[in-house]
């Protein structure tokens, strides 16, 4: 049975079995009608939905026999097209690249990276750390009905504390800058940097949280993934590595209710350009990608280099633990919030390496429905903006990308992509 949601439905409609919208101006209003929708949340797919969007945010969905299109409405047909949700990215960066070279951060990046990620189909994206005042600028700008590209939430500096003193300072700047998650490091890089203390860590959480703000976490260690959660860490930003994680873990875990992001293709960028990727051939990625960033990865001594780098190998092997985590976890019940990494000067390429993303996932041992709820309600469960995007119920944003196939099907068809929509405007793709 559909679930439909209004606003203001008259008697006469509920008797009728119409749902119809306040009677008032059309101005504004677009009804998208036709396509099976596909609306992430546990209710199956509506088959010839149609859509009712007014100043950018849904009104009415449903099958197209209970909803009534209101007159002077503008109609957008999407027969034939499968409609889900707007991918979430729980984890990328965005701002601060060009090339394979960071420390670039302006407002011009910002927007470039942000209509990049909605090219394919990534309608709001969680910018964990290196976000300056241009990506603060973008995310307070976006509550519009004009919006055509990515939302952006941020997370400021990557902060980095030498001292329990440091840490609230570096928190209370945070709040100032009023970041939408703080986010830290617990990781020695392969045994090269020096690992920040169970006593700082602490104090960043129990700082943030005094404040009111979640705590983000980049690890790679089960032994620090127990000992954050057991600090109160509310999010992990990355794949348990090193070893398969226990019941111990899960059971920390899903107590918390903590949501875990895999980023699996984070790790495939620090070892497959030591040869040229198959998906440099895939038309979709270079219908978009930088050539000179992709004839960089191209270099033979490049190439060499990575081929014969003791940490790519490792991160390699990493990988494959990832990939038996995930689906460990997942079948534990955790919830999964996708995420990639993307945007980082590593060749991680955004929007690409969502679908990327999911594709992996799969292959980890997810199903479709799984994959697409992880990167849609799921992701936006995980970062708190779940009553605005994630699914497309009443009162949310009209963000959505219509298919030209069913990703229930098979998940890759996901990278075919008839058009994407943002507060219900057509992305300029």
């Amino acid at each position: 049975m559909t679930l439909l949601r209004t606003t203001s439905v008259s008697a006469v409609a509920l008797l009728a079995s119409l749902v119809t919208l306040p009677a008032q101006t059309p101005a504004g209003v677009k009804a998208f009608t036709g396509a099976r929708v596909i609306d992430g949340t546990d209710r199956p797919p509506i088959e010839n939905a149609t859509i009712v969007v007014r100043d950018g945010r849904v009104v009415l969905i449903g099958a197209a026999a209970r909803v009534a299109v209101p007159a002077g409405a503008e109609r957008v047909s999407l027969a034939g097209k499968t409609v889900i949700p707007g991918l979430v990215n729980a984890h990328g960066h965005v701002g601060d690249t060009e090339g394979l070279e960071g420390n670039h951060y302006s407002a011009a990046n910002v927007t470039r990276d942000l209509r990049l990620y909605a090219d394919y189909g990534v309608t709001t994206v969680f910018s964990l750390g290196g976000d300056q005042a241009a990506g603060f600028a973008a995310r307070d700008a976006q509550r519009t009905p004009m919006l055509d590209r990515a939302r952006l939430f941020v997370a400021g500096p990557v902060l980095s504390p030498k001292s329990p003193e440091d840490a609230w300072k570096l928190v209370a700047e945070d709040q100032a800058m009023k970041v939408d998650i703080v986010k830290i490091r617990v990781d020695d890089n392969l045994g090269s940097a020096t690992k920040m203390t169970p006593e700082i860590y602490q104090a960043v959480i129990d700082e943030s949280h005094k404040r009111g703000l979640r705590v983000a976490v980049h690890l790679f260690y089960l032994s620090d993934a127990k000992a954050l959660l057991d600090a109160g860490a509310d999010f992990i930003a990355h794949s348990v590595r090193d070893t398969e994680v226990d019941e111990s873990f899960i059971g920390m875990i899903r107590r918390r209710n903590v949501c875990y992001c895999p980023t699996l293709t984070r790790e495939v960028s620090t070892f497959v350009y030591g040869t040229t990727p198959a998906f440099f051939s895939d038309p979709l990625f270079l219908k978009y990608a930088d050539s000179a960033t992709v004839a960089a990865l191209k270099d033979p001594k490049r190439q060499e280099a990575m081929r014969n780098s003791r940490s790519a190998q490792r991160y390699q092997a990493g990988l494959e633990v990832a990939n038996r985590n995930l689906k460990k976890l997942s079948d534990a019940g955790v919830t999964i919030a996708m995420g990639t990494d993307s945007g980082a000067p590593a060749g991680r390429f955004q929007g690409y390496f969502e679908l990327m993303e999911l594709e992996m996932m799969a292959k980890a041992g997810l199903t479709p429905k799984q994959v697409l709820m992880a990167a849609t309600r799921d992701a936006a469960r995980c970062q708190k903006v779940d009553g605005e995007v994630g699914t497309l119920e009443a009162n949310k944003w009209a963000d959505f990308v219509a298919l030209d196939a069913d990703p229930l099907a098979d998940i890759t068809n996901v990278g075919k992509i008839d058009s994407v929509w943002i507060a219900g405007n057509k992305v300029r793709r």
